[in-house]
Formats: C-alpha cells, structure tokens, sequence
C-alpha cells in the first residue's frame, strides 16, 4: 500500500453530514438550471414582456429561450478538460461566476439582441456547472448512496424550476417591467451564493488522487468516511482509486477524446442517449412552454402560470421516490416504467386536444401533471447518474461533458421547435414526443445494463470490456450500510449473499433482463 502522509482536516463536517452538506450545496448548480429553464416560460406569456420587446413572434421567443442551450453546448464540451485541469471545485466557481454575469446581462437588458447575449453567457456557465456537477456528486458518493445522492440532486434542479414558475406567478401582479427583470435577477442571486459556497467545498478526492495530490485526496477520503485518520475503509478506498490510477497509465494510452472513442464507445453511446432521450422524451415542450400549452388547452393569461405552479409542485413530489428507489430498484426498471407512463400521458394529452371537448383544459392538466411526475421519477435524475457513474476515472469529464453536450443539444433542438410545431402540427406534437418515449424503451430494455451498487472503480466488470483487477480494498470500497455487506463480513473475507436470478419471479427477470445485480465484490485469490 502506498504511505501518504495524512493532511490535517480543514473541514468541521465528517462523514455522512459532510456528504449531504456537500450534495446539498452542490445542488445549487442544477438549482439554477432548473430555475433558467422556467423563467422564461412564465415571463414570456406576461404583457409588458411581450411590449417590452414588440410582441416577439414564435421564432423569435423560440431564440430567446433555447439560444441558452448553444452557450451551454460550447462549454460543455470544453468542461470535460477544464474539469480535468483546473479540478472540479474550480470549475464549480468559474462556472457560478459566469452564469451570474449573464443574470445581470438578462436583468439589465434594453434589447432583443442584450437578452440573447445574456443568455448565451448564462448559458457557458450553465454547462460548466450541468457538466461538473455530476461528476462532482458521483466521486465523492459511496456506491450504496450514488444513485439517491445523484436523485437529490436532480430535485434541488426541479425546486429550481418550480421556484421560477412561482417566482414569474407572483411578479405577474406587478404593473411594470419589473414583473419580469426581478424573475431573472433572482438569477444574480443564486449564483453568488454558489459561487462563494464553492470555495468553502472540499476538492473530488478522485481528481486529487488522479492529480498525484495523494495527501489531499486521503485526507478527503477520510472526512468522508468520518474523519478518523485512520479509517480502514478510507484507506482501502484511497488504495483501490490509486491502484486503478496507475493502471491506467501504465497501460500506456493517451486519455484524448479519440482514445476515449476507440476504447469505451459503448459507453459513450449509452451516456449521450441517456441525455438525447431525457429531451426527446418532451420534458421541454413543458418545461420552457408550460403555460402555453395551457393556454392552448383553454387555461388563459394568469390562471396558465397558476396551472404551471400546481403542476411544479406535483414536479418536485415526484422527484422524491427515486431518492429511496433508485439504489433498491435499480435503474433499468425505473427507466422502463417512466418511459411507459410518460409515453401514455403524452398520447392522452394530444388526443384530449384533438377532440377539443368542453373537458379538454382540465385534462390536459391532468395529463401533464402525470407525465412531469413521471419524468421526475424516471428520466429525470437519471441521465445525470448514468453517465458520470459508467465512465472511468481518466475519462469520466470527457465523458460527461460529450453526454451533457448531447443534453444541449437536443435541449437547444427541443426549445426552438416547439413554438413552431405548436402552431403547425398543434396536437400532434405531443403523441410524436410519445414515440420518441417508446424508442427510449426498446433502448434501455436490450442495450443498458444495470448498475445499481457497483463501485465506479468495478464498471469494467459491469460492460466486460477488460479483466477484472484483483483489488484488496474493493470489499472496503463499498463502505458501511449495504445490506448484502456488512463491517464483519469484509473484514472476515467472507462472501456477502446475493441473490441469484433464479430466486426471483418471471415479471422480475423479464425488467431486469441486464440486471447486474448478481455482481459480485472480488473475493481474495480471483484474478
């Protein structure tokens, strides 16, 4: 084992309420997203909006919305190196600092074309943060816990969202342009308060350790594991991440994007589609355009932003179960069933427009509310747990920030259509987004195989793409509080029960078809 002299903690928090503050924090990053992707949808409905800036046409509005997303898709391909370069918590900061300045630039705007600069600077910083921060969250979680923090995180994106929607509410009763500059200086706020937080944040112990910051890293490793210095489990995680570290360059190859392609494409592929379909799937229809879809069901001016406000609140409600969920059920299951329910809802929401009966308006608002609560439970979250968790450590930036590009992308695509398309295909935008919710099904029923509990050092095993490495500390590496391993058991050497396939029932097997949950920790002697 390699001996590091120990770093003394600079840090009060240890343990589990260090890992909550630091997820609790981090969440501040998607909060803001999830805040920027709401504002507009209620500002852009409001009268002195639309006087401000001469009654703006659907490609026009479509701009000012989606023109966020290709700042966001710029810096997020750059976030893979500058996260590699400068660390996460670096990048955590310029990335704050970068979307507060476009806050003020939106906030403080005399024009058309001052909004939409505004909103690509807002943008840069929204893909260095929507990039960094799952990788952040997944590095510095325990696997038992990666898939709930990663869950709670997406809810801090959704608190953003609905506190945008109530936000641009309340501001509608103002009689001036003030109703919607306070909605987007809100913005300037929340970035300062993160960009502050973040210097108070400890850096990724995988990035430390990957930097040869061997010090630093164990002593994060050790605040994590309860701040004992010399914590067994911290020691034997810090040794299994440097193990695969020297792996990685001993094995001789670059760590470039081409590298990356040649050597993990699968992975990549599943990332970036994970991201494509959480935007295909028609989140953003409603996202970006919710009272104007309400107001295409019948709901008119003001009673359309209150619809959107009950609708958020149902969004957040949902975005609960996965915390306890998604390291229980896994991910397939919760990918599968969302696509399903979101699918249905989305068909029943353009049919009920189609018929156009007195009942339409409030059904659609039920149809909507079903489909918001089943993206938060599904595929919501987790796009933002697949990719960061599927990836290496040499490759994990690169790799989430090809899969939140994706993300842009398709966000970008998304957001400039749907005004079009409303007035073009009206009702059948909606049951064409449930197709694409049938697609994303197939997808993750043969190609996405189950991760649940596997430590990101173990994902090799996961994808069968190398030999498994014989790492002592890989028992230790899945720290205290899973069922199926205890203390005893790892320090004993003995094998923790886990239940084979047979055991389980024909609906189980059939959802779990690549279910890994029959992986398995290295014992001692295999090789």
């Amino acid at each position: 084992m390699v001996d590091v002299q120990l770093q003394p903690s600079r840090h009060k928090l240890v343990g589990q309420p260090l890992l909550y503050a630091i997820s609790v924090f981090a969440s501040l990053g998607v909060f803001l997203f999830g805040y920027d992707q709401g504002v507009m949808s209620g500002i852009i409905t409001g009268p002195y909006f639309k006087q401000f800036f001469n009654s703006p046409g659907p490609l026009e509005v479509g701009t000012m919305v989606a023109v966020l997303e290709l700042g966001a898709l710029a810096t997020s391909i750059a976030a893979g190196r500058v996260g590699d370069i400068i660390g996460r918590k670096g990048t955590l900061f310029i990335g704050a600092i970068v979307f507060t300045i476009g806050g003020a630039v939106q906030t403080f705007t005399t024009g058309f074309y001052m909004m939409i600069i505004g909103r690509i600077i807002s943008g840069c910083g929204v893909g260095l943060l929507s990039t960094i921060v799952p990788i952040y969250q997944s590095e510095i979680s325990p696997p038992n816990h990666r898939g709930a923090l990663a869950c709670m995180e997406f809810t801090g994106n959704i608190v953003g969202y609905a506190s945008s929607v109530w936000t641009d509410y309340f501001c509608s009763f103002i009689d001036s342009d003030m109703s919607w500059r306070i909605p987007l200086f809100v913005q300037c706020i929340i970035g300062a308060i993160l960009a502050a937080g973040s210097l108070l944040m400890p850096e990724s112990p995988r990035w430390l350790i990957d930097t040869d910051k061997d010090a630093a890293g164990l002593s994060v490793l050790v605040d994590l594991h309860g701040g004992d210095p010399d914590n067994l489990l911290a020691k034997a995680e810090f040794q299994e991440i440097k193990d695969k570290v020297t792996f990685e360059r001993e094995s001789g190859e670059g760590r470039s994007y081409a590298v990356m392609w040649k050597k993990y494409k699968r992975r990549v592929l599943l990332a970036m589609s994970s991201q494509a379909f959480a935007q295909l799937n028609g989140i953003n229809v409603i996202s970006y355009y919710a009272p104007s879809v309400f107001e295409e069901a019948g709901w008119l001016g003001r009673d359309a932003l209150l619809m959107t406000g009950i609708n958020s609140i149902i969004y957040i409600l949902s975005t609960l179960p996965p915390w306890y969920l998604v390291d229980r059920w896994g991910r397939r299951f919760i990918l599968l069933s969302g696509a399903v329910i979101m699918g249905v809802a989305l068909a029943f929401t353009g049919w009920w427009m189609y018929i156009d009966v007195p009942q339409t308006p409030k059904a659609v608002v039920a149809c909507v509310i079903i489909f918001n609560a089943a993206f938060g439970y599904s595929w919501g979250p987790l796009p933002w747990l697949y990719p960061p968790e599927i990836m290496p450590l040499t490759f994990r930036a690169k790799g989430v920030s090809i899969s939140t590009a994706t993300n842009w992308a398709f966000n970008f695509f998304v957001g400039e259509t749907t005004p079009y398309l409303q007035d073009v295909i009206t009702w059948r935008l909606y049951p064409m987004h449930a197709f694409y919710c049938a697609c994303s099904f197939v997808l993750v029923y043969f190609l996405y195989p189950e991760t649940k509990g596997v430590p990101l050092e173990e994902m090799d095993a996961v994808f069968g793409e190398e030999e498994r490495l014989d790492y002592e500390s890989e028992r230790a590496s899945l720290m205290s509080g899973v069922r199926s391993i205890d203390r005893q058991s790892i320090s004993s050497g003995q094998r923790p029960k886990i239940n084979s396939p047979t055991e389980r029932g024909w609906v189980s097997r059939l959802l779990y078809r690549n279910d890994r949950s029959t992986y398995e920790p290295i014992r001692d002697g295999e090789e």
